[in-house]
């Protein structure tokens, strides 16, 4: 191993949660990763130790000009007892992106990589077992250096923390109501839409929340100058099957680049199913729905896998997709994905990682 970690274990191991009653990122494990970084020192120091609070200056960086980024990818536990992680290399080549964009030191990728390796290793005794959970990992760097003023900070923490959790919506693989957002904007071009930052989501929260008061899960994001072009779903990326084709947003510097949005395109090209990367329209959309061609409409992401949509609400108009039922297709990449990642489907893709 090119990188091991000093491991302080807690002296006063928490409770197992019932995994019957799992909700999203409520609990956490007994231990966590940290790492510092000064300018002298580059990153260095990394260990895992018993979670707890942290200490802050008031005036630290990521308090006053959100100079933060973080990660999100799972453990999973197979029937014969082997821990599992999927693509864990994806979230550190894009850790590597992100922190480029907002002026954060780079990170090892075979660092970063060990490093989750080895905090989930520690705690895999709190990965659940029941179906539709897992152990959701979350990876992130903040500044820590205390001042004021904008420019890059010269101090940063990088942690792991660990949640055991069950499905990200509680209706689980179920048809969810999208509502589309024509008001605010979550990206531009040039912007940090391709970055996994906080600010992306803090930018997001008054259209999710509108979206919940007229009794929607989520929001699909339209393009930020002309309104028209759709991008993405909440926190995933949307794909749309119209007659014989799937279509999703390409990676144009306004959308994340998902781990699972690839992982989706690649097992669609395996199976032989036509699917663009192109700029398409919510009229279009609204064009094929009316004409009977929009057959499909779901989301792929870490935290739900893949989430198909029911309705669609663009401008009080309201297509229920697919008579409000999964999809073919839908459940079918589902299937697959959450099969390769328990380990009850051959990986024939070298995308899962043992612990």
């Amino acid at each position: 191993m090119k990188y091991e970690f000093e491991i302080l274990k807690t002296m006063n191991p928490k409770q197992k949660p019932d995994p019957d009653k799992l909700e999203f990122g409520t609990i956490f494990t007994d231990h966590m990763f940290i790492m510092h970084y000064s300018e002298e020192k580059g990153w260095h120091d990394g260990k895992i130790v018993p979670y707890a609070p942290i200490s802050l200056q008031p005036a630290a960086a990521v308090l006053h000009y959100a100079q933060e980024m973080f990660e999100g990818l799972k453990a999973y536990k197979t029937k014969d007892g082997r821990v599992l992680l999927f693509r864990p290399d994806m979230n550190a080549k894009r850790t590597t992106v992100t922190n480029d964009r907002i002026c954060i030191p780079t990170i090892d990728e075979d660092l970063f990589v060990e490093a989750v390796k080895a905090v989930v290793k520690t705690d895999s005794d709190w990965i659940p077992e029941k179906q539709g959970t897992s152990l959701y990992i979350r990876p992130f760097i903040i500044a820590s250096e205390a001042f004021l003023g904008v420019r890059p900070a010269k101090e940063y923490l990088f942690m792991i923390i660990l949640s055991p959790v069950g499905p990200y919506y509680k209706e689980g693989l179920a048809p969810t109501k999208i509502f589309v957002e024509d008001e605010f904007v979550r990206a531009t071009v040039g912007g940090t839409g391709y970055s996994k930052i906080g600010a992306n989501y803090v930018a997001s929260l008054k259209s999710q929340e509108k979206a919940h008061e007229l009794g929607y899960s989520q929001v699909l994001w339209l393009d930020g100058v002309e309104r028209r072009y759709v991008e993405e779903i909440g926190t995933s990326n949307a794909f749309f099957v119209i007659e014989d084709e799937v279509i999703t947003a390409p990676l144009a510097g306004t959308i994340l680049p998902g781990i699972t949005r690839d992982s989706v395109i690649s097992l669609l090209k395996n199976w032989g199913i036509k699917v663009k990367e192109r700029r398409i329209t919510i009229d279009e959309i609204y064009k094929s729905y009316e004409e009977g061609k929009l057959k499909e409409v779901f989301a792929s992401g870490t935290a739900a896998v893949i989430s198909p949509v029911g309705e669609l609400c663009w401008k009080n108009k309201k297509m229920e997709i697919n008579s409000n039922q999964i999809g073919h297709l839908s459940q079918k990449l589902y299937n697959e994905l959450s099969g390769i990642q328990l380990g009850n489907i051959e990986d024939k893709f070298g995308w899962t990682v043992e612990v």
